[in-house]
């Protein structure tokens, strides 16, 4: 044992060797932390594809964007300011705050828009607009059958099905991010001459602590199809 740490501190008497050493201590922690980020990619990445999602038909493809058709979709929906998240009040509800006390599934994608009057200007940031976020309930679900909401600022609702475009891209679920995108989705519709029916909608499929790179985000717009 002697021979064994006389031979360690010699090694830490050379300046290189201390030097080496520390690099090799700073990769170790590096490594680490790289291996708990991909250990939690892959559950969320998987979580992810395993929650259930609104069935839809593409109808057109093109290399900007797609077309989707939807059914009528049952979601909960509350309404809150710009400066405030509706997520925990729809988590709340289904965690089991409703009239069953029933925990229902959780379903992606998550998705909010701005609800602004139809005498407003079409701003992102209007000081009158109200945020919208809502969850998707499972399909197993009917407007008769789902837990009723026992929050009053959670409503239960009927999403009419219709004709959605939709860019799909990767990278932060930032506001600002999206605004970027449904700007540029707005742009290709107009060159590609289809009737836009509203402000658009962001939808995102992933948890937080996901990777920006592996995010599965879109921008949606219902438009009129013919």
């Amino acid at each position: 044992m002697k021979l064994i740490n006389y031979l360690f501190y010699s090694f830490l008497d050379n300046e290189f060797n201390k030097k080496f050493i520390i690099y090799a201590i700073n990769m170790i922690k590096i490594s680490k932390y790289s291996l708990i980020i991909t250990f939690f990619t892959i559950i969320t990445t998987n979580i992810s594809m395993a929650l259930e999602e609104p069935k839809y038909q593409i109808v057109k493809s093109t290399k900007n964007y797609e077309v989707r058709k939807y059914n009528n979709r049952l979601a909960v929906e509350v309404e809150y300011s710009i400066e405030n998240s509706g997520f925990r009040y729809l988590f709340n509800y289904i965690s089991g705050e409703n009239t069953t006390s029933e925990k229902i599934s959780m379903t992606v994608p998550v998705t909010q828009s701005v609800k602004i009057d139809m005498t407003a200007p079409v701003t992102q940031f209007n000081k009158d607009g109200k945020m919208l976020m809502q969850f998707y309930l499972p399909s197993k679900f009917t407007m008769e059958t789902a837990p009723k909401p026992t929050n009053k600022r959670v409503k239960l609702i009927s999403i009419e099905g219709g004709y959605y475009a939709i860019l799909k891209y990767s990278g932060r679920s930032s506001y600002i991010n999206y605004l970027k995108k449904i700007k540029k989705l707005q742009e290709f519709l107009v060159n590609d001459n289809h009737e836009i029916l509203d402000d658009g909608t962001k939808a995102t499929f992933n948890a937080p602590f996901t990777l920006p790179i592996l995010r599965r985000n879109e921008a949606m717009i219902k438009i009129k199809w013919n």
